[in-house]
């Protein structure tokens, strides 16, 4: 029992320190974007040193990865599964709104996402993939629809696909340009319901 309990212990403290580095990641990026962050201030707002810190994250380059890791994890704990497309979509909206509850997350992607349209930006090749695969999977979708006579639009399914991301960014930005002047929920809804009758 004491080997178990020995070894327990400096593991729970890293998880807890990487858990805290990756908070303070999330909150650092958001606001000063990649180039503006660095590990010495990060290290700063725990309290820690830097070496203490590149103990767990080495380069500013593996906390990145660790933060988007993890809010792509929190987005999917946050996205219920779903039997249908149509339920799916709803979903999306739902989760939408619950995400206004972490702008700091919201603002992450934003700020990222903008930064790593240059091809020598470390998060470049993983938003590449980020919206290949979000373009892929409402594309299907929208394809099942459409030959389930689900969908009331001229346009195909990726063209679709391409416009929601779209919508969805765009009134995410303006949300956390002005809160309140956007409801991001509802909007998408709106935008859904033009070409799927049964979203509420």
């Amino acid at each position: 029992m004491s080997a178990k309990t020995g070894t327990r212990g400096p593991y729970a403290k890293t998880a807890k320190v990487r858990a805290r580095a990756i908070d303070a990641g999330i909150a650092l990026f958001s606001s000063a974007g990649y180039n503006g962050a660095t590990l010495t201030v990060i290290a700063e707002t725990l309290g820690m040193t830097l070496t203490g810190l590149q103990h767990h994250f080495p380069t500013k380059e593996s906390l990145l990865t660790a933060v988007l890791e993890e809010r792509d994890r929190r987005a999917e704990e946050a996205l219920p599964s779903s039997g249908s497309h149509t339920d799916a979509f709803e979903n999306l909206a739902a989760m939408l709104s619950e995400s206004q509850k972490t702008p700091g997350l919201m603002e992450l992607q934003c700020v990222l996402s903008a930064e790593a349209t240059s091809a020598d930006h470390p998060a470049h090749e993983y938003f590449q993939r980020r919206y290949a695969r979000l373009r892929g999977e409402a594309t299907e979708a929208f394809r099942q629809m459409a030959e389930d006579g689900q969908l009331t639009s001229a346009y195909e399914p990726a063209s679709l696909a391409a416009m929601l991301i779209a919508v969805v960014d765009g009134l995410q930005l303006q949300w956390l340009l002005e809160r309140g002047s956007v409801d991001i929920e509802a909007e998408t809804r709106r935008f859904l319901r033009t070409f799927i009758p049964a979203i509420h």
